[in-house]
């Protein structure tokens, strides 16, 4: 990822733009600023970037970084670099994750910049290293150690340094640095226990002294891509039988039964080789277990960008009703992870305040199933994509689309539905209590669904006395809907039933009234507005606040008496 600059206002653009065409980062900057993303809120776009593991660059204030970071800090081992820069660039000051990049990146800014690193590291200080600081691709095994290390090294102490891709054992005399240059093909046959290819690479790493730690990454056949015994690993790279079949002269063991099953005379070999690139070898030759194969290629320099396509994910996410107070943390998780935006542009609107450097696609009201198929074609292409919904995805939303699709044209993406408080709940909660008993939500619109089915639910949950909150109640288009529904109602219900009106869930001019069934007026509906008729148990009532309030008793009534 990119390193982030962070700025506070146009003083501090030029030397940002300096920073950036020099590190290929990139400026984050208030709404209203020349950034590459902008931020609404300081403070929680800073937190977000340290929680997403993000390189820190703030051209501000040491004191604001701290503040900001000071309620996330738990694991100095996993800290990334933060680094503050007095705006005219004359000392970059490495405040978190020194021995992560941190202090390294302080220098390279100093030099930028022509100003001082202020280093305050003991073992950088005195040693000019940093043992838990290693080259990009580099882990080091023996972490424990490494305290005992740096104290014997600051006594005057040799310390011995090995980089190998063996799995050999170090101590506080000897460091070791396994690097990332080994590549797994794994191949299985369908529907294999994850547990039996996890068992087989274990072990041949066991039997041949390799250190998992040099694991890069795994690979595999695309047409394994929705395979859980495959998926179980991270990460993990896909590619097209047309791709491996091209490298049927560095692998060991080709096979014309394979080939003519899947189009590949190899899957875990070639796999292997291609995804560590076309210098690598082949030190592991393909392994079987019952249902299973596995094989290792090594690269001849730590795999930093390994060959391949990741797995796409489709997350179908639901904002809620629109106010951010209200949106899930899986939501707002799910936004920030994805490198797409799909969605009918107010909602993406609804998500602004998340946007960062996600590539939106907008699409006008209507045309769902265009949004739906744009949004499976970008991860099938390997992206993360979120396909952006209000109030509940899976509710009068895309989700059933979605799996409708995907169901009549099978796809391996990773599909999640994230859910979101729907209109129903917010309008019910709003009010009162509305939904405390048993209730249902029907939507008015006959654009899908015929009006006589529409209307054969209305009275078979008029009869049955549910509470129900009708979406979709009213259009240009379609004026007479509700007045046929609330007609059925009528018949069901006394006049003093309680009717929530709800408008723009959600948003500043969100309104919410309660009216009783009989002084109902369907012009004052539309789209933007959610009904909600209240069952023959549901009552109404004014508090000392002048507000009405509705709810729905549950039957504790019934209870109390008894008692």
């Amino acid at each position: 990822m990119k390193p982030a600059i962070f700025i506070l206002g146009a003083s501090a653009l030029p030397l940002a733009q300096q920073i950036r065409a020099a590190l290929g980062a990139e400026i984050h900057a208030p709404s209203g600023l020349a950034g590459d993303v902008t931020y609404a809120r300081a403070t929680p776009h800073l937190a977000r970037l340290f929680r997403d593991g993000r390189a820190i660059v703030g051209l501000c204030a040491s004191g604001i970084l701290i503040r900001a970071m000071a309620p996330h800090l738990s694991d100095k081992t996993a800290e990334p670099p933060v680094v503050a820069v007095a705006e005219d660039g004359s000392s970059a000051v490495p405040l978190l994750g020194g021995h992560h990049g941190a202090n390294e990146l302080a220098r390279r800014i100093a030099a930028i910049c022509h100003g001082h690193a202020a280093i305050t590291t003991a073992s950088d200080v005195r040693l000019g290293l940093a043992f838990d600081e290693p080259e990009p691709g580099l882990v080091l095994a023996n972490a424990h150690d490494m305290k005992a290390a740096v104290a014997a090294r600051l006594r005057g102490e040799e310390i011995a340094v090995e980089i190998t891709e063996r799995a050999v054992a170090g101590s506080p005399s000897k460091l070791v640095y396994h690097p990332r240059i080994l590549a797994v093909g794994v191949g299985c046959e369908r529907g294999t226990d994850p547990r039996e290819l996890r068992d087989l690479v274990e072990q041949v790493f066991r039997d041949e002294g390799l250190a998992p730690q040099s694991i890069a990454c795994y690979a595999s056949l695309d047409l394994k891509e929705d395979e859980p015994a495959i998926t179980q690993f991270a990460p993990v790279f896909f590619h097209t039988a047309e791709a491996l079949a091209r490298e049927v002269r560095r692998v060991s063991s080709p096979s014309e039964v394979v080939r003519a099953e899947v189009g590949t005379p190899s899957v875990a070999e070639a796999a292997a080789l291609i995804s560590a690139g076309p210098d690598s070898e082949l030190i592991v030759a393909k392994i079987k277990s019952h249902r299973a194969t596995m094989a290792v290629a090594k690269a001849s320099s730590p795999l930093l960008r390994p060959h391949g396509r990741s797995r796409g994910r489709l997350d179908v996410v639901g904002l809620g009703p629109g106010a951010a107070e209200w949106r899930s943390p899986a939501a707002a998780m799910s936004l920030a992870e994805a490198s797409d935006w799909v969605g009918y542009g107010l909602y993406l609107d609804l998500a602004a305040d998340l946007k960062e450097a996600q590539v939106e696609h907008r699409f006008p009201l209507g045309g769902e199933e265009d949004r739906v198929r744009h949004a499976i074609d970008l991860a099938k292409q390997g992206k993360r994509v979120a396909l952006v919904c209000s109030g509940d995805a899976g509710i009068y939303a895309m989700a059933a689309l979605v799996y409708e699709i995907i169901d009549l044209e099978p796809t391996r993406i990773e599909v999640q539905v994230i859910a979101g408080i729907s209109a129903f709940q917010a309008a019910a909660s709003k009010a009162g209590a509305m939904i405390g008993h048993d209730f249902c939500c029907i939507s008015l619109s006959d654009r899908l669904t015929p009006w006589e089915a529409i209307e054969k639910r209305v009275r078979a949950a008029a009869q049955g006395d549910f509470v129900i909150a009708f979406y979709n109640p009213r259009s240009l288009k379609r004026r007479d809907q509700l007045e046929r529904a609330m007609a059925i109602l009528k018949l069901h219900r006394p006049p003093q039933t309680p009717v929530v009106i709800a408008v723009k869930l959600g948003r500043k001019d969100e309104r919410v009234k309660i009216v009783a069934l009989a002084d109902f007026d369907p012009d004052d509906i539309d789209m933007l507005t959610l009904v909600m008729v209240g069952s023959s148990q549901s009552k109404s009532f004014r508090r000392g606040d002048g507000r009405t309030y509705a709810y729905t008793p549950r039957g504790y009534a019934k209870k109390r008496d008894l008692t």
